[in-house]
């Protein structure tokens, strides 16, 4: 919701989820590097990762998840990167946006110029991750708890959206932040 809204205002959102997705398709070095750690039942029938199974793996067993983001998360960070020098080669000005989850978990904190952690409630937090990854609620919860919690997290933000209110409220509070910080990028481009 809040990289809608962003996107929206005009901003250049990189989906980091997204582009976990794209190094994993076949004949992508993360695919290879998957493939050969977790072995053939981790393909489906047309070679595509069975990302059920990956995530059943992973989300039961901490060393498991953190050898997946030792093989995904390099990649996808050089990707992010190579995008970024794209945007400023092509004179994009505004803040980039970086819709990363796991940022903090990533050490990536201090590598960007702000933190703004979403939060909701935990309740929302689960049926949300239910609905959007069509999960029962056990695997909701263990992708959850596999995570640092929001109050962890909310240590590292320069500023909290809180989205469990309305739709109006969210936007209200991604809208100002976003024009303070396109305030900010034009006073440090000028």
């Amino acid at each position: 919701t809040v990289s809608s809204i962003l996107r929206n205002l005009g901003a250049c959102v990189i989906d980091a989820d997204r582009i976990a997705r794209e190094i994993v398709e076949p004949g992508q070095p993360a695919y290879h590097d998957i493939v050969d750690h977790f072995g053939p039942a981790v393909l489906l029938a047309n070679g595509k990762l069975n990302r059920p199974y990956l995530a059943q793996q992973v989300f039961s067993d901490p060393q498991v998840l953190e050898l997946l983001n030792r093989l995904t998360h390099p990649r996808v960070i050089e990707r992010i990167e190579a995008l970024i020098e794209q945007l400023a080669a092509g004179g994009y000005r505004l803040p980039i946006v970086l819709d990363i989850p796991l940022l903090i978990e990533a050490g990536m904190a201090d590598t960007v110029d702000q933190v703004w952690l979403v939060t909701t409630d935990p309740e929302t937090q689960l049926q949300r991750l239910m609905q959007r990854d069509n999960l029962t609620e056990a695997a909701a919860k263990l992708r959850i708890d596999a995570q640092m919690s929001l109050a962890e997290k909310a240590r590292f933000a320069h500023h909290l959206i809180d989205n469990s209110g309305s739709l109006s409220d969210t936007q209200q509070r991604v809208c100002k932040l976003w024009k303070l910080a396109v305030s900010q990028a034009e006073l440090s481009h000028s």
